[in-house]
């Protein structure tokens, strides 16, 4: 991995919930831009107050053109857009037909 190689993360919350995003800078702080009302719904002000949040690369690429089209392609893959599964809002969940 080199600083021009641009990802796509899986997020991990401690309920299981994943969210899918990618990120065209490759920088260390970046966690996403997931909906921070949407995750909150799913925590107490007790679990909020020591959480562990995991980040993962699961696609690297040094064009963003394939960052871009892989992004949708692994959320699918992943359900991360399913509300049972994650937190991605986009594409659309479908059902299982999505898949």
């Amino acid at each position: 991995m080199t600083e021009s190689t641009k990802i796509i993360y899986k997020i991990t919350y401690p309920n299981g919930k994943i969210y899918i995003g990618k990120d065209l800078t490759n920088s260390i702080n970046y966690w996403g831009s997931a909906s921070s009302e949407l995750i909150a719904r799913d925590f107490t002000p007790e679990e909020r107050m020591d959480m562990t949040i995991r980040r993962e690369v699961i696609f690297m690429s040094d064009e963003a053109s394939e960052i871009n089209r892989m992004e949708s392609v692994l959320i699918r893959e992943y359900q991360s857009n399913n509300p049972d599964v994650g937190y991605n809002q986009w594409p659309k969940f479908k059902g299982s037909s999505n898949a």
